[in-house]
């Protein structure tokens, strides 16, 4: 059968035992039915092998027990089993849960931001409708008052007019969609600061509750159940632990002890004072987060105290100084929300864990625990470690093993111990019964895991055969499953082998895996896209834009030349260049003249004193040639 193909006939067979459970007049979530199968399906007494395909008397069979161990009202380990569902499902810490609740406000505010990033209101009515809905929004987001208190939205108005007057809607519409939710986020801040303000100052604060004052009553309010409800889970698991000690001192005690549901009451005690123990442990950091901001108020009356001298002597005071006040104002407003918050959400489960403490009280009412109880004596962990205080491990004693002790390892505190601080050997060794282990004695360093124990002698024992210890507690979690989440073994329990390796051969557990397939995703842009208006790439535009700037009518324009800049103009002229060309006739023709034939005489002189030339033109006339 292939992965799908299984995870199909799962979810048929979850879907089934949900109906038929509704039927009985059960309902039961998805989640639970899962967990319940896969208890089914662990414990051998069922008989269910991993190694083959379920048949379909296999899954009749499968079906029926699920749903007869659900509808079982008797069962302390229903109860423990709905119990560490309820708080998986429910519980998370601080910061997931302050995270969810934004991620919530987020989502509630989408519809409204959306109308207002995207509008794009052109005439008066639309711009005034554009306003009223950004007064709602800054009103969601802040949670000072509600937008159907006409009061409240006046006086929200009236600030929102100081900081982002009706005329700029223009502008604020012609930015990005990211940059008009960023300046909402930023004008909620800062109106919220100014009523904040306003009510110190007694001329606002419609609709504002005094959060730290009710902060300072609710968490000593809620603080007090939790640490009631984890004082009686308490002594009721030393009281059960304290008979099923006596039960098993007896003769056949141990066959007495698994034919009753001891150990199913004390686990769901047990598991109820670890739920409650989570809740202590957030009502801490509610309590010093409560203190740093108790701190931060008295630090920032000062600041309230300046502001007002300021807003007092001026008519106007300038947005640099008083609007990072205004902010602060309101981050730390918004952190007193998140502790109300908080407080509400640990009340709840707080209540509601209690519905699932029902069954053991009926099946063990205070005049059967009173009888049980004639002669025994109840410890409480606190006696039982302080009993072996003093009491260590000799190291010299082993050769192999490795203890650690606080004296001599660093970060002891922080050692992740296995099975919640219980001692594995008393478990495995005496019938499932819990034990606080003390690390006092000597954390036994394991296949890279740390155990530690009640007593001395527990340790030795252990240390022995570790693995044998460890296989029988992995056996008996099989029969309770709800020891699975209260001895925190889902790794161990995901690692088993099949069941034929463990019937054949020798039974051991697989090593853990711990790889894993992994994907990550890069954005392709990773910053946000910033996009300039006012960028323009035409030179001539650029060149509108500086003369606009200069604004030449009321500027008397001058120019100067210098010695360096004289003749240092670069110039370039364009001339056409001579063509050569000819030209040709149809007739040719020439024409001949007579050569001139001219001669001087007497030029040498002769006898005579006076000289006389003669010129003598024998040139021919031209109609002679």
């Amino acid at each position: 059968m292939s992965h799908s193909q299984a995870e199909s006939v799962i979810k048929n067979i979850i879907r089934e035992i949900g109906q038929e459970c509704a039927v009985q007049g059960q309902a039961v979530s998805e989640t639970l039915v899962a967990f319940m199968v896969k208890a089914v399906v662990l414990d051998p007494r069922n008989g269910f092998n991993v190694d083959r395909t379920l048949t379909k008397n296999d899954v009749q069979k499968l079906i029926k027990l699920c749903v007869d161990s659900l509808l079982d009202t008797t069962s302390p380990s229903l109860d423990t089993i709905k119990m560490q569902v309820y708080f998986d499902m429910n519980y998370t810490s601080r910061v997931e849960l302050v995270n969810e609740q934004h991620r919530i406000l987020e989502t509630r505010l989408a519809p409204v931001t959306r109308e207002i990033t995207d509008n794009r209101a052109r005439t008066r009515e639309e711009l005034e409708s554009i306003y009223r809905k950004i007064v709602s929004y800054v009103l969601l987001r802040s949670g000072l008052g509600s937008p159907t208190d006409i009061k409240v939205v006046r006086e929200a108005t009236a600030a929102l007019q100081s900081v982002f007057p009706q005329t700029e809607l223009a502008a604020f519409l012609s930015l990005s969609k990211k940059d008009k939710e960023r300046q909402l986020k930023e004008i909620t801040m800062i109106i919220t600061g100014i009523r904040l303000f306003n009510k110190d100052c007694g001329k606002g604060g419609e609709g504002i509750d005094d959060l730290p004052a009710i902060l300072n009553e609710a968490i000593p309010a809620a603080t007090h159940p939790i640490d009631s409800e984890l004082h009686t889970s308490q002594e009721m698991a030393h009281r059960y632990t304290a008979i099923m000690e006596a039960v098993l001192e007896t003769p056949h005690g141990d066959l007495e002890l698994r034919s009753t549901k001891l150990k199913e009451a004390l686990y769901n005690v047990r598991q109820h004072e670890l739920a409650t123990y989570f809740c202590l442990i957030i009502i801490s950091d509610v309590i010093t987060c409560a203190q740093e901001v108790e701190v931060m108020e008295k630090q920032f009356a000062a600041q309230m105290e300046q502001l007002k001298n300021i807003v007092q002597a001026k008519t106007a005071v300038p947005t640099s100084l008083v609007y990072p006040i205004f902010i602060v104002l309101s981050n730390l407003w918004t952190s007193f929300q998140d502790e109300i918050l908080l407080l509400s959400f640990l009340n709840n489960l707080t209540v509601n864990l209690q519905q699932f403490l029902g069954t053991h009280a009926v099946l063990f009412p205070d005049e059967l625990m009173s009888s049980l109880l004639e002669g025994v004596t109840v410890k409480s962990d606190e006696q039982r470690i302080k009993e072996t205080i003093g009491t260590k491990v000799n190291i010299s004693d082993f050769k192999k093993e490795e203890w650690l002790f606080p004296e001599t390892t660093a970060n002891f505190d922080q050692l992740l111990i296995q099975y919640h601080g219980f001692c594995a050997y008393t478990f495995a060794a005496k019938e499932g019964v819990l034990l606080p282990g003390n690390p006092t004695i000597g954390v036994l360093k394991h296949k890279e895991k740390y155990y530690a124990f009640s007593s001395k002698e527990s340790a030795y024992s252990f240390a022995q055969n570790p693995d044998k210890f460890i296989q029988l507690l992995a056996e008996k979690a099989k029969e309770c499953a709800e020891l699975i989440q209260l001895l925190e073994l889902h790794q161990q329990f995901e690692s088993l082998a099949p069941y034929s390796q463990l019937r054949s051969g020798d039974k051991h557990l697989m090593k853990p895996v711990t790889k894993c397939d992994s994907s990550t995703q890069t954005d392709t842009h990773i910053l946000p896209p910033t996009i300039v208006k006012s960028y323009e790439w035409n030179e001539w535009e650029l060149r509108r834009k500086a003369i606009k700037l200069a604004n030449l009518r009321q500027k008397l324009t001058h120019s100067t030349q210098t010695n360096l800049s004289h003749m240092r103009r670069d110039n370039s002229t364009q001339v056409y260049l001579l063509k050569d060309f000819g030209t040709q006739t149809r007739h040719a023709n020439y024409t001949n003249v007579p050569r001139p034939q001219i001669f001087l005489a007497g030029l040498r002189g002769g006898s005579p004193p006076t000289t006389r030339m003669v010129k003598v033109n024998l040139t021919r006339a031209v109609d002679e040639t």
